[in-house]
């Protein structure tokens, strides 16, 4: 327990302050419209579905000032740099946006669930109040009309009673500002939840990426939801003129006798406005930088194909500035005007160009490939869109003494861009590096994966040797797919002093790290240093390594620590 405190402690602080928030709200109101005497003959008509309709429309609001915030990218980008100097625990929390990003969502959908729900509710009771379903005072208050003439209001939103008694809900739900921006709003979060989905996300991208954009409906909507003004209380003046504890069983007395005058009622003021205001002027700040950034030019340096279907684009733009690790969203109008997917940059700060890779994983891409693979030699591609830099968990790798860096598949990226990084910097003496010891491993399917990036790690490996750092990087490649084929070749070259697979020194595993023994081994060999475990990679082997890394930090403050770091996107 005392090495998850120390990877999480400021998550769950904040998930506790943000739960608290929530539960505050919620308690709040529903006690405000339980006890509150100015909705005393409301809730009268609707008995408890009022408090259990309003608390959760408190929760609603703040949570949906919220929901937009964490997908600012440039904000966050912002942010980041402004806790540069701050400790990397509060940057950390910055690269979980994702996470809090569903955790409002999935809060969302549960007030929302139960916000309409007691508005159904709701409605039928006003219904029936109106048809004379109930006792005399309902009745009453349901036949008050808005009179101008007369300085009456009503409180009972359901005034029609010319069509079938069955059929007025569903009319009212369906003609009234409330309840038509209610069913709008309700089935636009449908479809953004249900799209969100990862089976469908990672299946059909463009799905969750078209549906997502429902969102602008879903604000719209919540802003004009509170001006249908469905539920009412009496008004001040109202209250100290007419005292619903004496009159309620006076309904025949009313504006009869000076005690009880007809009781005058009025709508609250739309309130969600306020709370999502900042946020939507924000993010079309956001909206508004991507546009720009979209419309600049960007030139192709070089277009390669590598091996597994791996396409890299080096990329010029003006004024491009990056760091190591961090990633940028490219959009190519010539497959769609609205998509924008997001790549690790595999170039060093240091070059005077920007490169992904980027592997077949879906129809943009494979659009993608299709289309640089028919190019004439030496042609430029189609005109690209750029959005970023912006920054990963990755950037902080020069920030920690030791650092294990695991890549999957193409989630190599990153890492790609550090260790040319630290190839630059080694050329130029920099004094600020800090590192003193990179564990990297790589862990592919099918051998010509390693190709593209066997390169630069020869490289690598020849720069070490030549400073005289070979123990600064210890790398380690991992295949987990092969067939007897493969083996058979294997056995045969086994004595030979490279890899078959990669040429390189460092021969490749077979299988899949011992993760046990691959982090005994660097806390024997680092016993205090504070070790950073950046990943790129799927979830099902994030939750490996974040448990490794409680596992094997040490409580006391002067032996080994891990940090687990995930990128994010």
């Amino acid at each position: 327990m005392g090495n998850w405190f120390v990877n999480n402690w400021f998550s769950a602080t904040i998930i506790c302050v943000w739960m608290g928030i929530n539960i505050f709200l919620f308690v709040w109101f529903y006690f405000l419209y339980v006890m509150d005497e100015h909705f005393f003959y409301t809730r009268h008509l609707l008995g408890y579905a009022l408090p259990w309709a309003r608390a959760p429309a408190a929760v609603l609001n703040f949570n949906c000032m919220l929901i937009l915030l964490p997908v600012c990218r440039n904000l966050l980008s912002l942010l980041r740099g402004s806790f540069v100097r701050c400790s990397r625990t509060m940057r950390k929390q910055l690269d979980k946006n994702l996470t809090f990003h569903k955790l409002v969502a999935y809060m969302i959908a549960l007030m929302t669930a139960v916000h309409t729900i007691a508005h159904l509710l709701n409605v039928e009771w006003f219904n029936n109040s109106r048809q004379g379903v109930y006792d005399n005072l309902s009745t009453a208050l349901s036949n008050l009309e808005d009179d101008p003439d007369d300085e009456t209001t009503f409180l009972n939103p359901v005034q029609i009673t010319d069509i079938k008694p069955q059929q007025i809900p569903t009319h009212f739900v369906f003609t009234s500002i409330a309840g038509l921006t209610g069913v709008i709003i309700t089935l636009a979060l449908i479809l953004i939840i249900t799209s969100s989905m990862e089976v469908i996300r990672r299946s059909y991208f463009e799905v969750f990426w078209y549906t997502h954009h429902l969102f602008v409906i879903f604000f719209a909507g919540l802003v004009i939801h509170g001006i249908g003004y469905v539920v009412r209380r009496q008004t001040k003046k109202s209250f100290e003129e007419h005292n619903p504890f004496f009159c309620q069983n006076r309904t025949e007395d009313w504006g009869k006798i000076p005690e009880c005058p007809i009781p005058q009622f009025e709508g609250g003021p739309a309130q969600t406005w306020w709370y999502v205001i900042g946020p939507m002027i924000i993010y079309l700040c956001e909206r508004l930088l991507r546009f720009i950034r979209y419309m600049q030019n960007v030139q192709y340096r070089k277009i390669v194909m590598r091996p597994s279907k791996v396409l890299e684009l080096q990329l010029v733009k003006k004024s491009f500035k990056m760091d190591v690790g961090q990633y940028v969203f490219l959009n190519c109008p010539a497959i769609s005007q609205l998509e924008w997917h997001p790549f690790t940059m595999t170039s060093a700060p240091e070059e005077d160009f920007f490169s992904v890779h980027i592997r077949s994983a879906g129809d943009w891409t494979d659009k993608l490939i299709d289309i640089m693979q028919k190019l004439p030699e030496g042609a430029q591609g189609p005109k690209m869109g750029v959005d970023g830099p912006f920054g990963t968990a990755s950037e902080d790798v020069f920030d920690y003494e030791v650092s294990m860096l695991v890549g999957a598949g193409i989630g190599v990226t990153p890492f790609a861009s550090i260790l040319k990084s630290i190839w630059y910097k080694f050329k130029d003496n920099d004094p600020k590096l800090r590192t003193r010891k990179i564990y990297f491993y790589w862990l592919c399917r099918e051998t010509h994966a390693f190709e593209w990036f066997a390169d630069l790690l020869k490289a690598q490996e020849n720069e070490m040797e030549e400073r005289g750092m070979g123990d600064f990087l210890t790398y380690k490649l991992f295949l987990t797919g092969w067939d007897q084929n493969h083996a058979n070749y294997v056995m045969v070259n086994v004595d030979r002093d490279t890899d078959v697979v990669t040429g390189l020194k460092q021969k490749t595993h077979y299988g899949r790290p011992n993760w046990d023994k691959e982090f005994e081994e660097v806390r024997k060999e680092n016993p205090t240093s504070v070790v950073g475990t950046f990943l790129c990679g799927p979830e099902a082997l994030a939750k490996v390594l974040e448990k490794k890394c409680a596992k094997y930090s040490d409580v006391d403050p002067r032996k080994t620590k891990f940090y687990f770091n995930k990128e994010n996107f």
